[in-house]
């Protein structure tokens, strides 16, 4: 904790030797928490803190050291009710604003099937054959050795099929990746249809293609994580029209409408028969797929979140909501 405050404490100093100022601020997530009380308020501004971590199962010591600082804050916004803390308290405003993604960027926009074929060929993947993809950064709480095992179980109906795991790690906050890495690349065994990529640097073009390229030349998306607090690769799947096999669990759950959108799975088996119900009709890929895109259109996609926080904005700075015409 010492660590943490001394390190947020630096960032403020920083801030206030540079003079920045904001008439709103927004600060996501537990790191920079501490912001708001080491940035005493000035007239006028409004501090909002936005939570996007599932927090249904905290440690109780670090929730009860952190839940305090929430208190120097106007408006708290988290991903979903279920990740509000019990004892939060009433003092501050809480409003419900699950994350969204931005259409217009290179990992969301439409790339033909040919492109995205191009890029996984230079992979090392044969596009002749079955592809599915977990695109995720090696973490257990990702499950990716439980994704092997449905793979390998669908494999046995589905002969010729592939798997990639994508984890192109370019964080600096997880030192564990590699670890994680090791530990997936065991259980593979060496199987040399399961495509492992972690390094940035070995792709034939930027992260972000490399993401498109691969959900769209997959026939089927999976995140089987065991605990997730939005699952933004859910969204991304979703939003290029395929089908994602989703773990039940957390945010997870907001995206998926199980058998409609999707499916929710629990274990590697689940996994593996929905996989195989998948990959064996064309047709219900398709029937998934299309309502996929369509729930990211209504639901997950940056107009919608951005009227979220302008109108928290709004609500603050003129102390009441904003006229909204039509939709």
């Amino acid at each position: 904790m010492d660590i943490y405050f001394s390190c947020i404490q630096r960032v403020a100093d920083d801030m206030r030797a540079k003079g920045l100022a904001a008439d709103i601020w927004f600060v996501h997530d537990p790191q920079l928490l501490p912001l708001a009380k080491l940035l005493p308020k000035k007239e006028g501004e409004v501090w909002i803190w936005i939570c996007h971590i599932d927090l249904t199962t905290p440690n109780k010591s670090v929730l009860d050291a952190l839940m305090p600082l929430t208190q120097d804050y106007d408006q708290l916004i988290f991903s979903q009710t279920a990740y509000v803390p019990k004892d939060l308290g009433d003092k501050v405003p809480v409003l419900i604003a699950p994350p969204a993604i931005d259409p217009l960027t290179i990992k969301n926009v439409p790339m033909d099937l040919p492109q995205a074929q191009k890029i996984v060929s230079a992979m090392g993947i044969d596009t002749g054959r079955p592809l599915i993809t977990q695109v995720s950064r090696f973490d257990l709480w990702k499950d990716p050795c439980g994704v092997i095992d449905a793979y390998r179980i669908a494999k046995e109906s589905v002969p010729g099929l592939q798997l990639a795991l994508l984890g192109l790690s370019q964080a600096t906050d997880d030192p564990e990746a590699l670890e994680v890495l090791k530990t997936v690349a065991d259980h593979a065994g060496g199987d040399p249809d399961i495509h492992l990529y972690f390094d940035p640097r070995e792709m034939p073009v930027s992260v972000d293609e490399v993401v498109n390229a691969i959900q769209v030349a997959s026939e089927v998306l999976i995140q089987k994580s065991t605990r997730e607090g939005f699952g933004l690769t859910v969204t991304e799947g979703m939003w290029k029209g395929k089908p994602v096999i989703g773990g039940d669990a957390g945010g997870i759950r907001v995206q998926i409408k199980d058998g409609v959108s999707g499916f929710l799975v629990s274990s590697p088996e689940e996994c593996a028969q929905r996989l195989v119900e998948l990959l064996k009709d064309e047709t219900l890929i398709a029937r998934i797929g299309k309502a996929a895109k369509e729930s990211v259109r209504q639901r997950f996609l940056l107009p919608r979140l951005a009227l979220d926080y302008l109108t928290v904005a709004m609500t603050h700075v003129n102390g009441r909501l904003p006229a909204v015409s039509g939709d």
